[in-house]
């Protein structure tokens, strides 16, 4: 066993650490990331909103499938989840930086959402039924209470799992057990009506019923991508070479796979139920991301978010070498912010395939300082809950 003094040593993140030159790199690029948006939002407002909108989901999605992995661990247990909960809690002590990048969609909802423009609902039979809950009050009180189920749940477990450092108490693990199972569904119902209202009420007169679940399902997928990024890279130099193995590499390659194959599945779902359904109300939103250009993308979706990772990822070797089932995660990260832009975008040009430069600058504005947020959480804590029964390093009694 590891006293406290050497493993609260040796499990933090020293400035050398080569993972942190990311940081201040980051951060460089998130500042003129937003520099360039916000002059942007000058010569363009429609624009910029729209941009930074696609950019705020993608980023919020990592956060929130932290949080749901996070809960699954302490609900599920086991060593693969143990061994990168600190990288978990740290990507969700990132929401309430989120929840202050959400200001700017609060100021350009009459930009984004045809329900919030009273021209538009005045001439829309369809809106004005939907308008006891598509309007602008009700909608920034839902966000509020999507933030606080989120930040408390947040908090909580990053306060208990804090104390299990020091506290080998076994009474913490049930707490943050039982909090994990009642925030499991909440999360699910939060993200739900959250899809609902920040992407789907974009084109208002079409509904699907499993929306929802395919951004929580892109979520998990986006969070375990990141994650295993930064298991990677944290392994070597350092002394987690004992808690993540090849074998828990192992663990995260089949998971991703699973992930790559369930929001497949939830895509595919609802594909066949509209299509098959034929009913004129549905299959618009289908038909505008399949033609002008937008039909190249959905194809490119397919074979590089699904085909591809999907074949490559049955091979037993790969999953267990670090380097490159990062190399793999990496570009499954990539193509869900692509899969972001499919799901989004559309909706605000239909007619033809369009990338603005607003797009890149929001993407890698709100992305630099995400990051660099994120590895500042990172380094505040120990890498190993010392008091995790799954794990090899433990605080001797």
């Amino acid at each position: 066993m590891t006293s406290p003094q050497q493993a609260g040593g040796p499990f933090v993140l020293g400035a050398d650490h080569p993972l942190l030159r990311v940081q201040g790199r980051a951060l460089l690029v998130g500042v003129l990331g937003l520099a360039a948006a916000a002059a942007g939002a000058f010569l363009s407002p429609e624009q910029f909103f729209r941009s930074y909108l696609v950019a705020y989901l993608f980023w919020f999605g990592v956060a929130l499938g932290c949080l749901a992995i996070l809960m699954i661990h302490h609900v599920a247990g086991g060593r693969w989840s143990a061994a990168i909960r600190r990288m978990l809690e740290s990507g969700t002590r990132t929401l309430p930086l989120l929840a202050v990048a959400f200001l700017p969609m609060v100021l350009g909802l009459h930009y984004l959402y045809e329900w919030a423009r009273p021209e538009e609902v005045a001439h829309d039979p369809i809106l004005q039924a939907k308008s006891p809950y598509l309007n602008v009050e009700f909608f920034l009180v839902r966000a509020v209470i999507y933030f606080v189920t989120w930040l408390l749940i947040t908090f909580f477990l990053n306060k208990w799992s804090v104390a299990q450092d020091t506290d080998a108490n076994p009474k913490l693990a049930v707490r943050m057990e039982l909090l994990s199972r009642g925030g499991l569904v909440a999360l699910f119902l939060t993200m739900t009506f959250a899809a609902v209202d920040w992407a789907m009420s974009l084109e208002p007169h079409w509904f699907s019923t499993i929306y929802g679940v395919i951004f929580i399902g892109g979520q998990l997928l986006a969070a375990l991508a990141f994650i295993i990024q930064i298991a990677a890279r944290t392994i070597s130099p350092g002394p987690l070479t004992e808690v993540i193995t090849a074998k828990q590499f192992h663990d995260y390659g089949k998971l991703l796979l699973a992930f790559v194959m369930l929001w497949a599945y939830f895509n595919f779902s609802q594909l066949i139920i509209i299509w098959s359904g034929n009913l004129p109300e549905e299959i618009p939103w289908y038909l505008k991301r399949m033609e002008g250009g937008w039909q190249y993308v959905g194809v490119a979706i397919i074979l590089f978010h699904f085909v591809l990772p999907f074949v490559i990822l049955l091979s037993r070797d790969l999953k267990k070498r670090a380097r490159l089932l990062a190399l793999i995660a990496l570009f499954v990260f990539f193509m869900r912010y692509v899969d972001m832009y499919w799901l989004i975008a559309p909706a605000f040009s239909p007619a033809v395939f369009t990338v603005h430069w607003l797009d890149l600058a929001a993407i890698l504005g709100l992305g630099g300082v995400w990051v660099w947020f994120f590895m500042w959480q990172l380094q505040r804590y120990p890498l190993v809950p010392l008091h995790d029964p799954e794990l090899p390093v433990r605080v001797s009694s």
